[in-house]
């Protein structure tokens, strides 16, 4: 399919049909380790320091764990943290432009185009947020009569019963009026392999909140940076990452002390585990002495389970079985000191607040590849940017401006698409790889636009 297809389903979408979200305060230019003081300490504080005295120093996987899914006060499960919007500590995507969300939506309508019609579709997000995303991408499919009609099952993969209620909100009205079902599901794998169905999956900001292990490569093997508590209050030591590649438009605006109860120690002696995941990528074991990398054993996992998904072992592999867009920090390597936290649109000290701020690793999608090789080939990543401009966004954007009621709109049309393709920003920031199900044939240059043709350097 060339650009000038995709530009036909784009503008085909249908101005009348579509809404405008408030606008939101975006992420600050700075980049602040200023907390405040930390006196009485979050819930969550409170039990990592008891696991601690309990059992000794805990994995970073741990404490990303108890601090996002923690199933009370986690920041993810707790309903009185906002989490996303001017509220909230973060802003995505599909909240700043319903732009995002309808491109998303007409490349997995082109891939049911190419590789499914005939079958029913299933539609599957990682994370769904408060459900925008989802919205935009239904509305895409709604307007095309054959894919409305082929929509049988939407999936969502939710742990959080509060975002849960919100997607539900969000989602119920369009899939009543259309007769799809709506399911939740604690994780992918709950999500039944059924290949006669072809399965659209969209994972945005997903594999960026998967806890992680911190290893260093020294002259004894693989050991593991892991979280203790710091025995004299008076002479705290923080954890302050330096500034990551995927961050470089944010300036360090403030290096103030803060006090913390945390710190980070490297295991005596290599561990078993260090070792096993060490060994889990051939690029790992290439790294010289000295070499930090943080490594996501759930995102091999949870990457694996999608491409499975994808994967029809049934059809001698003449078929494939879905597709899937993965959108998130990142790049087409693996990082060693990217872990950040943020609180309030800004970027604080990964220890502040535990259960109370939004934790984030980049995302090495190379190692979801490696994950993945067998059942599904991958295309990119390449930065969203350059994804939402091959798609067709200023023909969607004008199409949206010839539609609004006065230049005000307009400016905010144009301002808000033009923040997703920032190349300071969210436009280089943001990677967008796609996998799809093994077969027999290789994709068509059609069926892998816009991962097509890359300029140099778009992976990193």
């Amino acid at each position: 399919m060339t650009w000038a297809r995709y530009r036909g389903l784009t503008q085909t979408l249908r101005p009348a049909t579509l809404w405008w979200p408030r606008r939101h305060q975006g992420i600050g230019a700075k980049r602040c380790y200023t907390a405040g003081k930390n006196s009485t300490g979050s819930t969550v504080e409170k039990i990592l320091l008891d696991t601690i005295k309990a059992t000794g120093p805990i994995s970073y996987a741990t404490y990303m764990q108890m601090c996002l899914s923690h199933p009370t006060a986690g920041y993810y499960m707790n309903s009185s943290n906002a989490v996303i919007g001017s509220r909230g500590d973060f802003i995505t995507s599909p909240e700043i432009s319903q732009v995002f969300g309808e491109l998303l939506g007409v490349w997995l309508l082109s891939q049911w185009m190419h590789a499914g019609q005939g079958r029913k579709i299933r539609l599957v997000e990682l994370g769904p947020g408060r459900g925008t995303l989802m919205h935009d991408m239904l509305r895409v499919f709604s307007q095309f009569r054959a894919a409305r009609s082929a929509i049988e099952e939407i999936h969502l993969v939710e742990t959080s019963l509060a975002m849960r209620s919100a997607q539900k909100s969000k989602l119920d009205p369009i899939a009543q009026s259309s007769g799809w079902n709506l399911s939740w599901h604690d994780a992918v794998d709950n999500i039944p392999h059924d290949a006669s169905k072809f399965t659209l999956v969209v994972a945005h900001e997903f594999f960026d909140a998967l806890p992680f292990h911190l290893l260093q490569k020294t002259h004894h093997g693989w050991q593991e940076l892991l979280v203790t508590s710091e025995p004299d209050p008076a002479a705290p030591t923080t954890l302050r990452p330096a500034a990551s590649p995927s961050l470089d438009f944010l300036s360090v605006n403030s290096t103030t002390s803060l006090a913390t109860r945390f710190r980070q120690v490297l295991s005596p002696t290599p561990t078993a585990s260090a070792t096993l995941l060490g060994l889990s990528s051939p690029r790992f074991q290439k790294l010289p002495v000295g070499s930090r990398v943080e490594v996501s054993p759930a995102s091999f996992k949870i990457a694996r389970q999608v491409a499975e998904l994808l994967h029809d072992g049934g059809s001698d592999g003449v078929r494939s079985a879905g597709s899937a867009l993965i959108v998130d920090y990142g790049g087409d390597r693996a990082y060693g000191n990217s872990f950040r936290a943020f609180k309030d649109h800004k970027i604080v000290d990964v220890f502040h607040r535990p259960g109370e701020c939004d934790l984030t690793v980049n995302v090495d999608f190379t190692y979801l590849q490696e994950a993945t090789a067998d059942l599904a080939s991958h295309h990119g990543p390449i930065p969203q940017a350059l994804f939402l401009h091959r798609m067709g966004l200023q023909a969607r954007v004008n199409a949206l401006k010839a539609a609004a009621k006065d230049e005000d709109r307009k400016k905010q049309i144009q301002d808000a698409a033009g923040r997703l393709v920032d190349p300071t920003g969210m436009g280089s920031q943001y990677k967008v790889m796609a996998l799809i199900g093994k077969r027999s044939a290789e994709p068509t240059e059609e069926e892998r636009w816009p991962f097509v043709d890359l300029p140099a350097n778009s992976k990193q």
